[in-house]
């Protein structure tokens, strides 16, 4: 098979921008979400833009900035399907379907089945064998960008102070850039059936609303450290295409405790005005602590703002999906319990998860272990405590100029997280 060159290359490039421009002109269903990450800012759909402007025309200029070629009028002066304005410097098509045609025939099919508005019209007018929706289901959405979510804040921010001051308390994470997914993690039976009935909740949320079902969607992850709680909040994140916005509840106390119950204030309202978003509070155990032992009138109408904003909160009504997480679950009040309508617990892994952490851990290394001993010797050890362990099995690999991990590395692996519990136990005692 022989490549095609570079200026090959960048005639198809400038073809695949003219042919989507074209299609998303003739189908006016078609939408953001139906253009690569590459073509969007070409489109006029950038700076947090929701809305696809019609009729979408391509200009020189354009190319230029958007996919890097000069001269495009030049490139494509003897191409039978292109016209050019001088005008503006425009470019536009004299045919759609024979361009289409001409596309396929220089090699565009590969272009064609990673772009959703291209294999919609392939796809319909039976010119090449694409399916839109798989294009479309692998194509990332455009309000999982980084730069949807810090337009969107921008505008939220412009002209309130209330509202900068919250995002100073939070870390805020586009889906897109969330490492963690659903796929990496091993969940609990609990853990995955709570993962469905939110999935069925997000599904359905027009009918729940309807029919006034509005408690849903305040968790509760509760487990020892190490065990998985922020790792799941982050992937559901990437899986249900909506930011998360971090908070622990300890950094939020102002100096000047009366600022406290405004912050708390502050963060529900970001979030709700950033909605639908995860709002995933750490450390949730910090509000029993104070409620019962801080005599400080201002702590708690800090902690009781705090109540009182969880008690308004809802993923039906205000798209608000809350998940608070507590490694000291024995502090948390009654008060503060009643609050969630689910409690997902994080226990240590038992044997066989342990081996299947394990296995998707390694399953991108070259590691030579005996998982089922592994995992039997591993007893007590955490989701994270196995990932410290493979990490510096794999730099005891990389000491020795190797990329195999051998038992001997996993030993070493084992020993350095024996030891640090044991330094975190020692300074307790």
């Amino acid at each position: 098979m022989t490549l095609p060159s570079d200026a090959e290359t960048e005639v198809l490039d400038i073809m695949e921008v003219l042919l989507t421009a074209e299609i998303l002109n003739r189908y006016p269903h078609l939408d953001k979400n139906d253009l690569t990450p590459r073509l969007r800012d070409i489109a006029g759909v950038n700076g947090g833009t929701t809305t696809l402007k019609r009729p979408v025309l391509i200009s020189e200029s354009q190319l230029k900035r958007g996919i890097g070629v000069d001269n495009a009028h030049g490139r494509l002066k003897d191409n039978p399907f292109v016209k050019y304005e001088e005008f503006g410097g425009r470019l536009a098509l004299t045919s759609l379907e024979p361009a289409a045609q001409w596309f396929i025939t220089k090699g565009g099919t590969s272009r064609a089945v990673r772009n959703p508005a291209l294999a919609y019209f392939l796809e319909t007018t039976g010119i090449a064998d694409v399916s839109y929706a798989t294009a479309r289901a692998e194509n990332p959405l455009y309000e999982d960008t980084k730069e949807y979510i810090e337009a969107k804040l921008s505008r939220l921010l412009a002209d309130r102070e209330e509202m900068r001051t919250a995002r100073d308390l939070i870390i805020i994470s586009a889906p897109e850039e969330i490492e963690q997914s659903l796929d990496l993690l091993v969940c609990t039976e609990n853990q995955q059936a709570m993962l469905r009935k939110i999935g069925i909740a997000l599904k359905n949320r027009d009918f729940l609303q309807e029919k006034r079902i509005y408690e849903f969607g305040k968790l509760l992850f509760v487990g020892p450290p190490g065990t998985g709680k922020t790792s799941l909040a982050l992937a559901m994140s990437h899986a249900l295409h909506m930011p998360i916005l971090e908070v622990r509840l300890a950094m939020i106390t102002s100096q000047y405790l009366g600022e406290t119950s405004k912050n708390i204030d502050r963060i529900f309202d970001l979030a709700r005005e950033l909605a639908p978003c995860i709002l995933f509070i750490d450390e949730f155990d910090f509000v029993a602590k104070s409620r019962i032992t801080d005599d400080n009138a201002a702590m708690k109408r800090a902690v009781n703002m705090l109540l009182k904003n969880i008690d308004t909160t809802s993923f039906i009504r205000n798209g608000v999906l809350l998940v608070g997480a507590t490694n000291h679950p024995w502090l948390l009040d009654e008060a503060a319990w009643r609050r969630f309508d689910e409690v997902v617990e994080f226990p240590l892994p038992d044997r066989a998860m342990r081996k299947e952490i394990l296995q998707k851990i390694t399953q991108t290394l070259d590691c030579r272990c005996d998982f089922d001993t592994l995992s039997e010797k591993t007893e007590g050890f955490t989701g994270s405590d196995l990932r410290i362990m493979v990490k510096e099995a794999l730099l005891s690999a990389l000491i020795r100029e190797s990329q195999e991990i051998l038992p001997e590395d996993i030993d070493k692996g084992m020993g350095v997280v024996r030891n640090r519990d044991l330094i975190r136990k020692n300074s307790h005692s």
